[in-house]
């Protein structure tokens, strides 16, 4: 039996840490506002708090070292420049340079080094670039190439053929008839009429010249030089004292050329030689010349 003196509080009690109606504000007064945020400071918190958590590294560039510098020289239309380059700079870097000196476009370069330099991505000393070597620059800058291909007028066509006397063909003189009467080279390389093509990695042979001996061709680049071989002896030639080189097409075999190759201030110093492939007469001259030339 419970203790009447002990009653047990009923549901509608009101607990103790519960505001009664005395203790809450009177109607009418205005409930105080929270404390204003400061925003500004709240950002320059955060902003610091991540500063802290994440440090920023400063940007490195990915730079390339050039390697050991090499000094070699490059031939082009018989001027020779003096080249400065690191070893691990590219055919691209290169021809770049090779541009602001000869103002050929980089597009209309061929470089020749121990055969033609295809690959622009490969570096100066996976070519074996050394101290001393030497490299053949071919090509012709837009202003050659226009005045080359640029055709006269009929006034400047009837001008000329009124002051020149034009030369009868090689195949029509007769110490060329001479030779050719007794026929082609058993040994001749294979001739491609219409056809243009870089020198082959070895001498052009099968060829004579005008006392039927035979002859062979071999081109020096590192050392820009034309060996010309006969049965007898081999000469050397520096290509920067060939004059000129001229050729044109045999009549009873286009396949192949007749050229004729300058070593004097007249043309009475040219050495001719006969049955050379037609498709490497363009590269003969630029190698030699180190310039565009047009076939005859």
């Amino acid at each position: 039996m419970s203790d009447p003196g002990s009653a047990t509080p009923s549901s509608d009690a009101i607990p103790a840490s519960a505001p009664t109606d005395a203790q809450q504000a009177p109607p009418g007064t205005a409930t105080p506002d929270p404390a204003p945020i400061d925003t500004k400071q709240l950002a320059n918190e955060l902003v610091k708090n991540l500063d802290s958590a994440v440090p920023i590294e400063p940007a490195v560039e990915n730079v390339i070292d050039p390697g050991p510098e090499i000094k070699f020289k490059l031939v082009y239309n018989k001027t020779n420049y003096e080249i400065v380059m690191g070893e691990n700079r590219t055919v691209r870097e290169l021809k770049d340079h090779i541009e602001t000196l000869t103002k050929l476009p980089r597009a209309m370069q061929k470089l020749m080094f121990k055969g033609l330099v295809k690959d622009e991505g490969k570096t100066l000393k996976e070519l074996k670039v050394a101290k001393n070597s030497k490299m053949m620059l071919v090509g012709t800058t837009m202003s050659d190439l226009v005045a080359v291909t640029t055709k006269p007028s009929s006034s400047e066509i009837a001008a000329s053929s009124n002051t020149t006397v034009k030369k009868e063909p090689l195949c029509k003189q007769k110490m060329h008839i001479k030779v050719l009467e007794k026929g082609k080279p058993d040994d001749a390389m294979p001739g491609i009429a219409g056809v243009k093509q870089p020198l082959p990695s070895h001498p052009l042979n099968g060829m004579v010249n005008k006392t039927g001996g035979k002859v062979r061709l071999t081109f020096k680049l590192e050392e820009d030089s034309l060996w010309i071989g006969t049965k007898a002896r081999t000469e050397k030639i520096s290509m920067s004292n060939i004059k000129n080189v001229v050729s044109e097409k045999i009549e009873s075999d286009p396949n192949y050329h007749i050229v004729g190759i300058q070593l004097g201030p007249t043309e009475l110093s040219i050495y001719w030689v006969y049955w050379v492939p037609a498709q490497y007469v363009d590269a003969v001259k630029d190698t030699i010349l180190g310039k565009w030339q047009t076939f005859f």
